[in-house]
């Protein structure tokens, strides 16, 4: 198989939204036509522990395919499909209805029911034709399937076993609750119903790796309510925040946002109480780096213990030796977890591989604003050293030449050339379209870095270390000092998008420093010029900020990374600005972003183009974008915090809340959010601001949180 990190670029194209159901589970899914059927020779199939272990399954009533008429999806990992058998010739109407209710979770249950509504007996064959061909998920992403690798062995009796040729030996086993007769791939029943009557079979798909079989969470025969993921998300619901708004957009993401995160988490079986966050449905529901990084720090307004779960499994798969294939150095954060020759979902028996040079610093961050809302003593004590051992790469692999800038550069030819956020091959040109040469030391990884260095020096204050605590300042200080020099252009007006292996500033206008913003490493008489400079015609498509200014020569407003728009990109360029006072700039995005986002039906997906909104009515989506994605489901919840301007500081015993709501959001009421052990609701309505209950112990601020940059000039916590 090819080197997965590899690919930079798109991934397969699917059927439109209508045409397409995809159900996901943990690290499983499937992806099917609306009539439930999986086609071969599409990226449809079931997909266990990153090999495609169905690749298809088609269901005949009579010799022909069924007729679908209706698929809804009841849960993200399940859905029904309705369908009838085809009229006979001469005849509009059939009497013979179809029925399929399919579950996903390690494996899959479909349950069919098929039913006669004429007045008289009918006799018709019931057929299901199956077949594996064990494609790599990678192949099936990229369209570079070639060779089907799967045969028909014998198994249990009464069972269609498939078997994977060569390498690890992989089985998928077709179980049915009702006798068949098998003919080659497939399964035949003849059955007779009586008027009104009705004939049912389950069928259970199980993958097996190496002869261990992946339990199936779903048994034929077993309550789906009693169900481990059922459980799980019925719990995720109950406890998750509900929003009420004047302005249905915002109420209808917020929710949805709840809901797609709720289906994206992974919990590790070597872990169940952990829950993290995957990267994205369908192709990457495995747990990712910067992608979970920067997803569960959006949802700490819903669920401060996802981020908890992120870091600790981060921690526990952090970098400890060199090694040039997967680009694991000492201390470093991993970029992608997947399964490989494993025969379980446990995450420590994965394929990591390390190559990303934004998730060693993501991660002290988050650890550090984490602490903000709460985390106890005794996690930061046990995730401390793994923060030290994160400093210690920036430090000395991060930053391999010693300029005091974190670069990245491959180590092996089968790694992503480009290892920040944007990160397909042509995702770094000059203003020219020239593309920039490694090592490249990114705009935002440097803010990054910065917001890394100044949250381990609360750490060191917080634990009496003034030493360390005045070191880590400086170095954070003396970075922003040097960044601002470096990257900024002053005949342009902003932030450079990266330096190139020969310290040239990549001049290209992009998007990237609103993360600089977020970071607090921009100064404070360059940040309104920031803020022109993102909300300018150039940046700002109407919808939300291009990736790729229009003025720039490899502008592509439907690339991957060159002008399209990001829903998580400009949830953290609202968040740099409310950070920086620029509220009505970051109301302006915001506001288009929930355009956006109703008009693709409350959801927002990872991407869609940057054509502009006065050229083109509708956001035009991008048509290999995930959906849902962690970080673009997160967009909404970080909305909400920015117009709370919520700000807690759990362990000092202060917490700020200034909303500021533009008038197209209206009242605004937000139950069940998280301050340390505490669920607030907290209801705004022009100047008024209620909660409920007065928290215990924490002092409420009505005004906006100074900037972590503050703290540089001597500044100590509060309290």
């Amino acid at each position: 198989m090819a080197d997965p990190w590899a690919f930079e670029g798109e991934s397969a194209v699917l059927e439109s939204g209508a045409g397409l159901v995809t159900l996901v589970e943990g690290s499983a899914f499937c992806l099917s036509g609306r009539s439930g059927d999986i086609r071969p020779g599409t990226p449809h199939g079931v997909f266990v522990l990153d090999v495609r272990h169905l690749s298809c399954l088609r269901l005949s009533i009579d010799g022909e395919e069924v007729e679908p008429l209706s698929a809804y999806v009841r849960e993200p990992f399940a859905a029904t499909f309705v369908a009838r058998a085809r009229p006979g010739r001469g005849r509009a109407d059939s009497s013979v209805l179809v029925l399929r209710e399919r579950y996903v979770g390690q494996g899959m249950r479909e349950d069919i029911t098929v039913r006669n509504y004429s007045r008289a007996p009918v006799t018709v064959e019931v057929s299901l034709s199956a077949d594996a061909d064990f494609a790599d998920l990678f192949a099936v992403k990229e369209s570079r399937v070639r060779d089907h690798q799967g045969l028909l062995v014998d198994g249990e009796p009464g069972t269609l076993t498939f078997r994977s040729q060569g390498g690890v030996v992989r089985d998928t086993v077709v179980a049915f609750s009702e006798p068949a007769a098998l003919d080659g791939p497939c399964a035949r029943w003849a059955v007779t119903l009586g008027a009104g009557a009705q004939w049912q079979v389950c069928v259970q798909v199980t993958a097996a790796v190496d002869g261990v079989a992946v339990p199936p969470r779903y048994g034929c025969g077993e309550a789906v309510a009693h169900a481990v993921p059922a459980r799980r998300l019925e719990q995720w619901r109950a406890e998750g925040p509900t929003v009420a708004s004047d302005n249905a957009p915002l109420a209808t993401a917020v929710a949805q946002a709840v809901e797609d995160l709720g289906a994206l988490r992974i919990f590790d079986p070597a872990h169940p109480e952990r829950a993290v966050v995957a990267a994205g449905a369908p192709w990457f529901m495995t747990l990712f780096g910067r992608d979970s990084l920067l997803a569960s720090w959006m949802s700490l307004i819903v669920a401060p213990d996802l981020a908890r779960g992120v870091l600790e499994t981060l921690a526990d798969l952090q970098g400890t030796k060199l090694d040039p294939e997967t680009e694991e150095q000492p201390g470093r954060i991993l970029h992608e977890v997947r399964f490989g020759a494993s025969s379980t979902p446990a995450l420590a028996g994965a394929h990591v591989y390390y190559g990303t040079a934004d998730a060693t610093p993501l991660f002290v961050m988050l650890l550090g604003e984490l602490r903000r809302w709460g985390l106890d003593d005794a996690v930061v004590a046990r995730l401390m050293p793994h923060a030290d051992r994160a400093i210690e790469w920036i430090e000395r692999y991060g930053d391999a030449d010693g300029d005091g800038y974190v670069e990245y550069e491959r180590m092996t030819p089968g790694g992503l050339l480009n290892q920040g956020w944007k990160d397909s091959w042509d995702g770094v040109p000059f203003a020219d379209g020239t593309l920039a040469e490694p090592p490249i030391a990114l705009a935002e990884v440097q803010g990054y870095t910065y917001a890394a260095y100044v949250a381990r020096a609360f750490f060191a204050a917080e634990a009496g270390d003034a030493a360390l605590a005045e070191r880590l300042r400086a170095k954070a200080y003396a970075l922003r000092v040097r960044f601002n020099e470096d990257f900024w252009l002053p005949d342009r007006g902003y932030y450079a998008l990266a330096l190139d292996r020969d310290k040239r500033p990549v001049d290209a206008l992009a998007s990237n420093m609103g993360h600089c913003l977020w970071t607090g490493i921009v100064d404070a008489d360059k940040a309104p010029l920031v803020a022109e400079r993102l909300l300018s015609p150039e940046l700002f498509s109407g919808w939300g900020v291009r990736t790729l200014a229009t003025s720039m020569a490899s502008y592509n407003p439907i690339s991957y990374h060159c002008g399209s728009v990001w829903p998580h990109d400009n949830a953290i360029a609202v968040a740099g600005l409310v950070r920086y006072g620029f509220v009505a700039e970051a109301h302006r995005i915001m506001l288009g972003m929930l355009d956006a986002a109703a008009a693709m039906g409350g959801r927002l997906p990872e991407l869609f183009s940057g054509l502009p909104r006065d050229e083109v009515p509708v956001p035009v989506p991008y048509p290999t974008s995930c959906s849902p994605q962690a970080w673009a489901s997160a967009a909404p919840l970080s909305f909400l915090r920015s117009l709370l301007r919520f700000d807690p500081w759990v362990p000092h015993g202060r917490a700020w809340l200034a909303p500021d709501l533009p008038a197209e959001i209206g009242s605004l009421t937000v139950d069940r959010v998280p301050l340390g052990a505490q669920r607030l609701r907290i209801r705004v309505a022009g100047a008024s601001v209620e909660v409920d209950p007065v928290p215990t112990g924490i002092e409420l601020v009505r005004t906006p949180r100074h900037p972590l940059s503050e703290d540089l000039e001597g500044r100590t916590p509060p309290g």
